[in-house]
Parts: C-alpha cells; structure tokens; sequence
C-alpha cells in the first residue's frame, strides 16, 4: 500500500494552499466575475431596457457566462477546502470509493482529488444529449438519402444543392472539385442529374398515352451514346446519319 510520507503531504498541503489562496484571491478580485452588479451597471444605463435588444442579449450572454465561471471557481475551491479537511483528518490520498491509496503522481497533478484513476465519476466523455436532440439526429445530413440505394426521392440535400446553385462565399479555388473553373459549377454535385435518376429518362419521351417514341439529344443523350450504354439509337440521328 502507497502511504504518504511526511514530505510528500507537507508539499501537498502547500500545494493546496496556495491553491485556495489563489482562488480566493481571483474570487474577491473580481467582485465574483461581476455576477454581484446588477445589470444596468454593465450596461451603462438607467433601465436593463435598451432600444436596442441585441444589445441588452450580448449583456445577458456575459452574465451567463460570468455566473458560470463564478460558479466554476467557487466549486474548485470547495474541492480545495474539502481535501485540506481530509488532510486534518488523515483520509487524505485514500480513495472514497475503494479505499486504497492514490498514487503521489496523481495526486501531485489533481491535489484536491478524492479518487482514484479508475473510479473517476464520469472518467468517460458524456454520450448524454438533450431529449430534443433526438429529433436532429444526425446533425446536417439526417435527410440524405444518398447512401440508401433504394431511396430516390427529393431529400434535404437535394434541397441545399437548389440552394446552393444560387450562389455562396466561396470561390473555384476553393471548391472540393479540382477540375472546377467557374462558378455555375461550384455547388455540391453540379454534375448530378436533376429531375431523373437514369439518364435515358431525360431523353426518351412518349405522348401522353405512351405511345409515339421520341428522342431528345440533350447532354445526356450524347454521352450515353459515346459511352456506349444501352441499345442502338432508338431513331435515325439525322445529325449523325448526314452523309
């Protein structure tokens, strides 16, 4: 069992001592992080009214956070007191759920900790998030279909690429696309089919019963046939077929 030496707690009762005088010190400096003035002190006026909310939203922003950090500061020195007690008492350096001896190195590092590195509440990153959360997960991409193959409809990144085609902040140089040179080409996939999902849709068209086959030599059309996909051309391309 790792006991403590006489040295090894004089130097960390230093440690914590200094340490709660400089919180004490920080605390009573600063008036508390300011949370004690009301907030038509901060904010220079008679009433916490402004005519201009966005103003009197910046104040509350800053009390928010002041009254945080406060809060912050003055559980850390309540930590400090504590283990300045447990050093009175002789249980300092036992951890409070096993019983056994914190390591000096750590408790060098955390002085005012009461355990030990395996029982550490909450030693993993929290998973626990808003119930609200559940309806936005996942975040920025939770109507893309793109990666269920048998999902075609319009989904929500369908909806920014619309967006997008109007215009952004950024340049061709910053596109993810190397080949991009213009800026009619800078929104996600500006190559990607619109308003159909195979090519041959964009270009073959019947009359309204279905019958009477056309062909329609769009973009898509010429580069089917150059890719050699499908059957032969559907009708004679006078374009082609000119002697």
């Amino acid at each position: 069992m790792n006991v403590l030496t006489n040295e090894q707690r004089a130097a960390l009762t230093e440690l914590l001592e200094q340490e709660r005088d400089s919180l004490e010190r920080r605390i009573r400096q600063n008036d508390h992080f300011g949370s004690a003035d009301p907030l038509s002190a901060t904010t220079g006026e008679l009433s916490s009214y402004d005519n201009h909310p966005a103003d009197l939203g910046s104040e509350v922003f800053e009390r928010g956070k002041d009254i945080a950090l406060n809060e912050h500061e003055e559980h850390h020195l309540s930590e400090v007191m504590d283990a300045l007690e447990r050093m009175k008492e002789g249980t300092y350096g036992k951890c409070a759920i096993c019983g056994t001896a914190i390591p000096y190195e750590r408790l060098q590092a955390v002085p005012d900790t009461e355990y030990c590195f395996e029982h550490v509440p909450d030693r993993e990153i929290s998973q626990r998030r808003p119930a609200e959360e559940k309806l936005l997960e996942p975040p920025f991409g939770r109507t893309s279909m793109d990666e269920l193959t048998e999902e075609t409809e319009f989904d929500g990144e369908d909806a920014w690429q619309i967006v997008e085609s109007w215009g952004n902040s950024d340049s061709p140089a910053m596109a993810e696309d190397a080949e991009v040179h213009d800026y009619n080409s800078m929104y996600v996939e500006a190559d990607e089919n619109e308003g159909f999902v195979e090519p041959y849709e964009s270009f073959v068209a019947t009359d309204l019963y279905g019958q009477h086959v056309t062909v329609v030599r769009n973009r898509q059309y010429r580069e089917y046939m150059e890719h050699n996909e499908g059957d032969p051309l559907l009708e004679p391309d006078p374009y082609r077929d000119v002697d």
